[in-house]
């Protein structure tokens, strides 16, 4: 099936500690359902220190699951996501406003 949201998505919070809030989406793992929108759901985790990175305690942005979240259509609002064939390409659309994504 395809993917109703994606990377790079802006998308906004319906449930949880951060509802309402909004935010772009890192990254989508379709296997578990989850995605990571960055700047929410964020906790912080203990680190250890490496060559590369300095250990200690750094905020991270924790995946979500995809049914809380939703796409912002054209007039700042949340909206599902639908699918409809342009021509012969098959598209993604906002279904509040049916404008393509």
């Amino acid at each position: 099936m395809a993917a109703k949201l994606k990377k790079g998505d802006t998308v906004i919070v319906l449930t949880g500690k951060d509802k309402g809030k909004e935010g772009k989406i890192a990254s989508v793992d379709p296997k578990s359902n989850k995605a990571v929108v960055e700047g929410i759901n964020v906790y912080v985790r203990a680190t250890r220190q490496t060559q590369e990175s300095q250990g200690g305690r750094i905020p991270k942005s924790m995946p979500m699951d995809l049914s809380n979240l939703a796409i912002k259509d054209a007039n700042g609002k949340p909206s599902r996501v639908g699918f409809k064939m342009d021509g012969d390409t098959k598209v993604r659309f906002a279904k509040t406003t049916g404008d393509v994504i």
